[in-house]
C-alpha cells in the first residue's frame, strides 16, 4: 500500500507523489511513483510515459504524507471553541 506524500524539492515547487515504501536508514535517495503536481496535473519534468523516479535525498527539503480518508476517521480533531455562551 503506498502513501501519498507532498514532496518538497530545494528550489523547485513540491509535488504530489505516491511512495511505495519507507527508504532503509542507510539509503541515499526515495523512489516515487506517479508524480503531479498539487492540482493533479502531470508535472513539467516528467518528459514521458514515466511512472517511477529516484531523488537523492540530499535534494529533498521535507516530505508532507497526506491523510486518506481512510485514515481520517482514526483520528481525533481538536478544535477550540470561540463562541461566547
Amino acid at each position: 500500500m503506498s502513501d501519498r506524500v507532498l514532496v518538497h524539492i530545494l528550489n523547485e515547487d513540491p509535488f504530489v507523489a505516491d511512495l511505495e515504501a519507507m527508504p532503509a536508514a542507510n539509503a541515499t535517495y526515495l523512489y516515487f511513483t506517479n508524480p503531479r503536481t498539487r492540482e493533479g496535473r502531470p508535472v513539467a519534468w516528467n518528459t514521458g510515459a514515466n511512472k517511477g523516479f529516484l531523488f537523492p535525498l540530499a535534494r529533498i527539503s521535507r516530505i508532507e504524507f497526506m491523510v486518506s480518508d481512510r485514515d481520517r476517521r482514526d483520528l481525533e480533531f481538536f478544535a477550540r471553541d470561540d463562541t461566547k455562551g
